[in-house]
């Protein structure tokens, strides 16, 4: 299906002006321009569309993005994989500052005790290794600024997160002692999915593949068992009846 300029923009959210800049400077050429000017994208634009999307939301310029796009070896399949498995890199470890800092509350409180190396876990940002693998596909420069903007974030914001993914850890973690079945099991689960999709795009199966992966990754298991022992396999579980339930 062939699409206008403005359709592509309302259903990407980005504006014409936009579209028109990277036709302009070569990143997304339409398909098609008609004689009266009319911009026509294609299925395949929308995939390249995605794909440079992908790429400017780890913080890569545009001028990298042409050039690893344009590359003849590029692989786009391969290059999605490993924008999931940074991206999936990168929350494991927000998961764990964050789990760190509400332990930190707690200890300030005088609630649980500390030792000074638990107060700085989850803080070590050196041992990516889907990061590396992207330096030595894309370049140290284009990761160097990907890294750069995550880092920009504002506070207000990575405290809303943080706030909207503990309240959400925490209701699981009290009801992980009933069935994941159960009606306040699928509701808090349900609370979980939505939460993701404000913030990436889960389909149902992907969602399922992330809850298998809490179980199967000790680093995810790790963390998310902070919030009491055995949740990572309660959440699983019930990730799985809920994307199998919603396919019905």
């Amino acid at each position: 299906m062939q699409m206008r300029v403005k359709e592509v923009a309302d259903l990407v959210g980005i504006s014409v002006r936009t579209l028109h800049h990277y036709d302009e400077i070569g990143l997304l050429t339409p398909e098609e321009t008609t004689e009266a000017g009319y911009r026509i994208y294609s299925p395949d634009n929308l995939e390249m569309l995605q794909q440079i999307l992908s790429f400017k939301e780890l913080g890569f310029p545009l001028k990298k993005i042409s050039e690893i796009i344009n590359d003849p070896s590029f692989d786009r399949q391969e290059a999605l994989l490993l924008h999931k498995n940074m991206l999936l890199e990168r929350r494991r470890r927000l998961d764990g500052i964050i789990a760190t800092i509400d332990r930190t509350i707690q200890h300030s409180k005088g609630e649980i005790e500390m030792t000074d190396k638990e107060k700085f876990a989850g803080f070590d940002f050196g041992s990516n290794p889907y990061e590396q693998e992207a330096r030595e596909r894309w370049g140290d420069a284009a990761v160097d600024q990907s890294n750069e903007k995550i880092g920009k974030m504002p506070k207000s914001g990575q405290a809303a997160l943080s706030e909207g993914m503990n309240e959400i850890y925490r209701k699981l973690a009290h009801l992980r002692g009933t069935s994941p079945q159960s009606e306040e099991a699928q509701a808090a689960i349900k609370e979980w999915y939505d939460f993701l999709n404000q913030i990436g795009n889960y389909s149902l199966e992907a969602f399922k593949g992330l809850g298998q992966m809490y179980v199967d990754d000790e680093r995810f298991t790790k963390n998310i068992d902070q919030f009491g022992e055995g949740l990572a396999q309660f959440m699983c579980d019930a990730m799985i009846v809920f994307a199998e339930s919603d396919k019905k």
